[in-house]
């Protein structure tokens, strides 16, 4: 297990590197959390905030940052999302997965959606803006079937040219699971994308 390193820790209290000790790089952690390990846990948080050998995320949420040959790494998504709402049933990716379908979309958006059971809006997470969205229904994980409704779900939102994008839409249906892709809109597409889609199939 990766550790913090001997030099940096001597410059903290016993109590701050005791607490340090426990603490696992790559985590995300509640100051909750941290209150479990520490009797003192504002102050011992100040000094390992002051070292660098933990990072503030947002108001009472901390990580212990993974060091590479390039230097700190901040944690994966996912770890900073579950800790901040508290739950693991959520699904995060980034409007750019769109492009992948190829129906001609090309902007890369730099922001990362969180679509969840729990929270709305937009929340700075260290350097990183998570724009969170409660959906009824959404899957485990991302497939091409899921994109394609969700990309014409929002295609007014997105900075693309509309027409264009559900002409190659219409034009690319055969290449996806056809029943995979009935089940995805049924699922989770809008009224009107279950409209679209349905003359679409028809024709």
């Amino acid at each position: 297990m990766e550790s913090v390193s001997a030099p940096s820790r001597m410059l903290v209290s016993g109590a701050a590197e005791r607490l340090a000790a426990l603490l696992r790089p790559g985590r995300v952690y509640r100051r909750e959390d941290l209150a479990e390990m520490s009797n003192a846990v504002d102050r011992h948080v100040r000094e390992l905030v002051a070292e660098g050998l933990v990072k503030k995320l947002a108001q009472g949420m901390y990580y212990v940052p993974r060091v590479s040959s390039f230097g700190p790494v901040p944690p994966e998504d996912a770890e900073v999302v579950g800790s901040f709402l508290r739950d693991s049933d959520f699904l995060v990716f980034s409007p750019s997965a769109y492009n992948a379908l190829g129906l001609g979309t090309t902007q890369l958006y730099n922001r990362t959606l969180v679509y969840n059971h729990k929270r709305h809006g937009v929340f700075k997470l260290g350097n990183r803006q998570f724009d969170f969205r409660v959906k009824p229904r959404f899957p485990k994980k991302l497939t091409p079937e899921f994109l394609f409704v969700d990309l014409l779900n929002n295609l007014e939102q997105l900075a693309e040219d509309r027409d264009a994008v559900l002409r190659q839409a219409q034009s690319k249906l055969s290449s996806f699971d056809l029943d995979k892709l009935k089940r995805a809109l049924s699922t989770f597409g809008s009224v009107a994308t279950r409209k679209r889609a349905k003359g679409w199939l028809s024709a």
